[in-house]
């Protein structure tokens, strides 16, 4: 990526600081070669248990993923904000993600909610109160979503708030089979959603969340693309056309595929943002900073019939996946964006687990069986006490996204086991 501008920098250091911490500015001379070996075992924590080793084999079943989902519903259940949504403002470190008011915090509500809407739909629990949660994050979700936008000219979060409000939209469809009225409220709230983020699609083609160099504003935004937020949205766009029918615009289609593509390195690895391309062996580009962001990637292409990616691309990305967790599992929980080896940010750790599972399906049944009880392991080992699953510290939000993004991950387990 290329610096901040002196003239910005020097007028808002602060800001600056921040944004590098959450953007990853990396240059070549910063980011120093790292082996990409698996990492030696941690040392035991104060209760002498090693919380990386995952549990055995024998106890990863169909009713071990069942109970973890169950639990994880009864997290989001008891703390679904009154209001329908999930997650806040609140719980505070000493080192924020920069959220201009109140627009970011718009966007990261809408994301979070969208994501445990999605999970709990997607966990199938017919108990009379998971019916009413979900009731109510539907009402929250058509009085919300359709007044999401960026939150000022400097970012972009909202972005992922249309992608994931999308998510959890076309999962309540499928699930109004036969509610006709119903499902055609949903679908012109999908088809709305897909407009606004339009509005938001890069100049570069596709989508970022940062829009902070120079001075120069546009109506379209003109700073960072990135690869896995670009792929992140046309997944949804193409789940919402697959399940309900939405119109989707070519010419954005067009350019968001392409930006993708041109952050693809020969090995299927793709550069964390537009700026990175010409840097392929940087760390946060090479296999282990690229491990989650190859998931959702490659997922995106096959969706579009891209001739390269072949079931044994897919394939080959998810034996890696499983076999080099452990890189994305040294950064879970810290709280320093891209402090971690291969410059690896906690909050790649769930959209990861999930964004395998959409690459996965798409694999041969064998293959997906082989795949799911791998994964379900790692997700059942990383469940907390209360319920919940989460890998960076986000405000109030990282819990319900995190629940979220491994409730619709362990569906795809249990479908396959």
């Amino acid at each position: 990526m290329k610096h901040f501008s002196a003239n910005l920098v020097n007028r808002q250091r602060s800001l600056s600081l921040a944004l590098a911490l959450i953007c990853g500015t990396f240059t070549s001379a910063q980011d120093k070669s790292a082996p990409e070996e698996k990492p030696a075992a941690p040392a035991p924590g104060k209760a002498g248990v090693d919380t990386r080793i995952l549990i055995p084999e024998d106890q990863v079943s169909r009713a071990a993923v069942e109970a973890a989902i169950t639990k994880g519903v009864d997290y989001l259940v008891a703390k679904q904000n009154p209001d329908g949504s999930f997650g806040g403002a609140t719980r505070t470190k000493g080192l924020n993600i920069y959220a201009p008011l109140p627009g970011a915090h718009d966007a990261f509500l809408a994301g979070a909610s969208g994501l445990a809407l999605a999970g709990l739909v997607d966990a199938q629990d017919t108990r009379p109160a998971i019916k009413d949660c979900i009731s109510k994050a539907e009402k929250w979700a058509f009085q919300t979503l359709p007044n999401l936008r960026r939150a000022d000219m400097t970012t972009t979060y909202n972005a992922w708030g249309h992608a994931y409000g999308l998510r959890a939209i076309t999962r309540l469809y499928k699930s109004a089979e036969g509610d006709e009225a119903r499902r055609s409220s949903l679908k012109n709230l999908a088809q709305q959603q897909i407009d606004l983020a339009n509005r938001y699609e890069d100049l570069n083609g596709g989508w970022g969340y940062l829009d902070v160099y120079d001075d120069i504003r546009t109506q379209k935004p003109s700073g960072i693309t990135t690869s896995f937020t670009s792929a992140t949205v046309i997944l949804a766009m193409h789940e919402a056309r697959e399940t309900m029918g939405v119109e989707l615009d070519q010419k954005i289609l067009t350019s968001t595929l392409a930006s993708i593509r041109l952050q693809q390195f020969p090995d299927f690895t793709y550069a964390y943002s537009h700026g990175h391309h010409l840097a392929p062996q940087v760390e946060i580009n090479r296999r282990n900073g690229s491990l989650a962001r190859s998931q959702a990637c490659n997922a995106a292409l096959r969706a579009f019939d891209d001739p390269k990616m072949t079931d044994a691309v897919l394939s080959t990305w998810g034996d890696n996946f499983i076999e080099f967790e452990p890189w994305l599992d040294y950064g879970r929980k810290k709280p320093v964006p891209h402090e971690s080896t291969f410059k690896i940010s906690g909050y790649f750790y769930y959209y990861g687990i999930y964004y395998f599972t959409v690459s996965a399906e798409n694999l041969p049944k064998e293959k997906q069986r082989d795949l799911a009880k791998k994964l379900a392991r790692i997700i059942l080992t990383r469940q907390e006490k209360d319920g919940s699953w989460w890998d960076y510290p986000l405000y109030d939000y990282h819990q319900p996204y995190g629940t979220g993004y491994a409730l619709m991950a362990l569906k795809w387990c249990r479908a396959n086991m």
